[in-house]
């Protein structure tokens, strides 16, 4: 089922997620929905407060990299209670975007590997390092689950520059391909 994405301005993107155990009600049916409602707008990486649940939970494809990074052909993870335990190498500045910030991208600076522990969607844990675009989204997913957006990496000049498209979004004053919730 494609579920709705919140918007910047909802309340539950601002909130540091919850743990979650295998008991979780319908897990593995809503990791499906994570992914079909991602494929669906077209993303890379989508946290579960994106899909209204303040729960430490998200999900990433970086298959589309496939064509210059022949290894993400078909790269899709779960990561549930993921905690990065390590970032490593000089930042590096990349133009991204955010589901929940529609046709709005920007210039973050991310250090390009991580060290991350966390649960498969079978509930093993796993302990490993990730790098390039999957240590970038790694990061930017994992903000989502700390109630930190993308924007709050930049620069107060270049937020203050965008302002107004910022407030535009958090009153759903803008055109997006797929379903959204304010």
């Amino acid at each position: 089922m494609i579920l709705p994405i919140y918007v910047y301005g909802a309340p539950v993107l601002k909130k540091n997620a919850e743990e979650i155990d295998p008991a979780y009600p319908e897990l593995q049916t809503f990791i499906a929905d994570m992914f079909e409602t991602m494929a669906h707008s077209e993303g890379i990486g989508l946290a579960a407060p994106q899909a209204g649940k303040s729960i430490r939970l998200f999900v990433l494809d970086a298959s589309v990299f496939a064509d210059d990074k022949p290894e993400l052909a078909n790269y899709k993870k779960v990561f549930i209670n993921p905690v990065i335990l390590e970032r490593a190498g000089e930042k590096i500045r990349y133009n991204e975007g955010c589901l929940s910030f529609p046709k709005l991208h920007e210039d973050v600076y991310r250090e390009p590997r991580v060290r991350v522990e966390y649960y498969d969607e079978n509930f093993e844990k796993h302990d490993e390092w990730f790098d390039g675009v999957v240590a970038r989204i790694i990061q930017h997913e994992y903000d989502h689950l700390d109630g930190k957006l993308f924007i709050e990496r930049l620069s107060p000049l270049r937020r203050k520059l965008i302002a107004s498209k910022l407030k535009r979004i958090s009153k759903g004053d803008f055109s997006a391909s797929y379903k959204t919730k304010l």
